[in-house]
C-alpha cells in the first residue's frame, strides 16, 4: 500500500514538473476587461495621465512611484513597479499604434530603472519570457459607460493567470480612481 502511493506520488511530481516546463515555455495570448460607469474621455485621460497612472498601475499593495508616459506613435514609456517588500520591478515600450479614445498598440519588455531593455532570459519572473510582448488597451463607450479590454500576446502560459489576477486589482484601483 505505502509503495503504491509513493509510486504515485513520484508520478504526480513527474507530471507537475513536465506542465510546467511546457507552459512556461508556451507563449500564449491573455484577455482580461472590465466596464466602468465613466464615459471614454474620461476613462482615457484617467488610463494615460502620467501622475493618474502612478495611482493605479500596480496590482493590490504595490505602488508605481516612477511613471513616464510618452503618448505618441513612436513614443516610449517606463512604468515602475514596487513590491510591498521593496522590490522594484520595470517595463518601457513603444507605442505602435493609436486611436484616441479606441485603442492603444505597444510593443513592451522588462527593463531596468533608465528603460534600457532586459532581455526575457535574464528577468526573474516564472516562465520563459520573449524580449517584449505586445500589448493591445480597446476602449467602447455604451450608455456613458467604458468597456475596456486588455490583450497581452506573448506572455508564457504559465503567468496566464498571475497577469489576468494582477489587472484585475489594476481595474479595481482604477475603478476607485473613476
Amino acid at each position: 500500500m505505502v509503495k503504491k502511493i509513493a509510486v504515485g506520488v513520484v508520478l504526480a511530481l513527474v507530471l507537475a514538473v513536465g506542465i510546467y516546463r511546457i507552459t512556461a515555455k508556451t507563449e500564449s495570448v491573455m484577455t482580461v476587461e472590465r466596464t466602468f460607469n465613466a464615459p471614454v474621455d474620461k476613462v482615457w485621460h484617467t488610463w494615460n495621465d502620467p501622475e493618474l497612472m502612478k495611482q493605479w498601475w500596480s496590482p493590490k499593495d504595490y505602488t508605481a512611484p516612477v511613471i513616464k508616459n510618452d503618448l505618441r506613435v513612436g513614443g516610449k514609456f517606463l512604468l515602475s513597479m514596487r513590491s510591498p517588500k521593496g522590490e522594484m520591478f520595470w517595463n518601457t515600450g513603444t507605442y505602435k499604434d493609436i486611436v484616441p479614445n479606441k485603442r492603444i498598440i505597444a510593443q513592451m519588455s522588462f527593463s531596468d530603472e533608465n528603460g534600457k531593455v532586459v532581455t526575457g532570459k535574464d528577468i526573474k519572473v516564472p516562465g520563459e519570457w520573449p524580449d517584449e510582448i505586445t500589448v493591445k488597451v480597446e476602449f467602447r463607450e455604451t450608455g456613458g459607460k467604458t468597456r475596456v479590454q486588455v490583450t497581452e500576446v506573448g506572455i508564457p502560459m504559465v503567468m496566464g493567470l498571475f497577469a489576468r489576477m494582477g489587472w484585475n486589482q489594476q481595474f479595481d484601483k482604477f475603478e476607485k480612481l473613476l
